[in-house]
């Protein structure tokens, strides 16, 4: 995020409103609520995660260890299972007719 100067960009009408409630201070306008782009999909971690996440339950699928996949990932025991328990039913869901059509944010 880079600062802009208000009065570069704003029209003077407008900069002399918000001078009303605040001044030489920096704040921060959000993206419009039909504007918003899901977390990590600007960035790429969001399918990096899932990759990631991919990569895990194919290895405990191939019959690694929980103990083996948390040394390779350097994640919690907690985060893996949960990973492998997401992964699990996904496939379930996917195997009964019901393709999730990649990263989901459950």
């Amino acid at each position: 995020m880079k600062y802009k100067n208000a009065k570069n960009i704003l029209p003077e009408e407008l900069l002399q409103q918000i001078q009303q409630y605040i001044q030489g201070d920096v704040i921060y306008i959000p993206i419009g609520y039909n504007e918003k782009i899901p977390w990590g999909q600007k960035n790429g971690a969001r399918e990096a995660i899932y990759t990631r996440n991919k990569s895990i339950f194919r290895l405990y699928k191939q019959g690694y260890s929980i103990d083996e996949i948390v040394s390779i990932y350097n994640l919690s025991e907690s985060s893996i299972r949960k990973i492998i328990s997401k992964l699990k039913k996904e496939t379930n869901k996917i195997s009964n007719g019901f393709n999730l059509g990649g990263p989901t944010n459950e």
